[in-house]
């Protein structure tokens, strides 16, 4: 009898350490592992941007959140990546606003020229309501905004200075794929030609297009400089990045998991902010090491011959009122 009490004595005590373990078990087999993917090169600023984000989340979230950051491409570009994410194949995507425009028209607004006033403008407006409006306005798309990277303003460059609007006429240019960008290049004189960003350099090489435009880190980070030596400060438009979720995501979370998740990719987005700044200063020094010159536009010409965009917008109200309200921002 003492013998079976003990038999049993010992069975319970198993029994217990086996719940005891599962309980200490618990947070590791609840651990969720996001993916989320880039077309950017490894090292590059929103890259490392990136991955400080997921760092945050890993923390916060005391190891139950972990994101794997696959940058270059490696998942596909831009379009596979956002048509992944909406077919809940990839939970986290950084684009440009501008190709997301195809799938949500409001991300279109920050493709209309000369958008904005300044520096200070450009932020009261992403930090602000209508930003949040926009990143939100996705979510019939299956996707929403979480937070904006900033990329700088987009200039042209080319082998030639491009300080006039008529001086484009006849180039092809690369653009964002999306209908306001082209426009704009048609607009200028040129033909607009669309290009994923993995494509832009072969095709600036081989003289497919005869130049490009986007911010001064193109030059040094893409090796731009290396095929096109003058870059012309029209600052045209200043279109940000955008960090998102796939809402079939963010739905499986919980709703303090969705708000670390947001707050994470706010807090990196300041972080990127102050280093995209150092980084863009950085690149225009070491683009003139590789012989580009820079030479300013009249950008008072540039905007006279875009205008008629903005009475374009009048035939689809609500970018019409997405752009009037960003530009009474103060």
């Amino acid at each position: 009898m003492l013998a079976l009490n003990r038999r049993h004595a010992a069975l319970l005590a198993a029994a217990v350490a086996a719940v005891v373990g599962l309980t200490l078990a618990g947070p590791a087999a609840a651990k969720t592992t996001l993916r989320l993917g880039h077309g950017l090169a490894k090292g590059h600023p929103v890259d490392v941007s990136l991955d400080e984000f997921a760092k945050l989340v890993r923390e916060r979230s005391k190891g139950d959140l972990d994101i794997k950051v696959f940058p270059a491409g490696q998942l596909g570009q831009q379009r596979e990546l956002i048509e992944q994410m909406q077919n809940g194949a990839l939970d986290l995507v950084h684009a440009n606003a501008s190709p997301l425009a195809a799938f949500e028209p409001g991300f279109g607004v920050y493709d209309m020229p000369f958008l904005f006033r300044d520096n200070d403008h450009f932020f009261k407006v992403v930090e602000g309501a209508v930003g949040d409006e926009i990143l939100a306005s996705s979510r019939a798309k299956a996707f929403v905004g979480l937070a904006y990277y900033d990329n700088g303003t987009r200039s042209f460059y080319a082998n030639k200075p491009l300080a006039k609007p008529e001086d484009l006429k006849g180039l092809k240019v690369r653009v964002q794929p999306g209908p306001i960008a082209t426009r704009m290049i048609n607009l200028l004189g040129a033909t607009a030609t669309p290009l994923s960003w993995g494509e832009v350099y072969t095709a600036l090489q081989s003289g497919v297009v005869d130049g490009a435009e986007n911010n001064v880190t193109a030059l040094t980070l893409a090796r731009h400089g290396e095929v096109m030596k003058v870059y012309t400060r029209d600052e045209h438009t200043r279109v940000p990045d955008v960090v998102l979720v796939a809402t079939s995501t963010l739905d499986r979370l919980k709703p303090e998991q969705q708000e670390l998740l947001r707050q994470a990719a706010r807090d990196s987005a300041k972080a990127h902010n102050a280093r995209w700044t150092a980084e863009l200063e950085k690149a225009e020094g070491e683009a003139v090491k590789m012989g580009v010159k820079f030479v300013d536009a009249d950008k008072a010409a540039y905007r006279q011959v875009v205008q008629p965009m903005y009475d374009d917008l009048k035939a689809t109200p609500a970018l019409a009122t997405l752009a009037d309200r960003i530009q009474a921002v103060k």
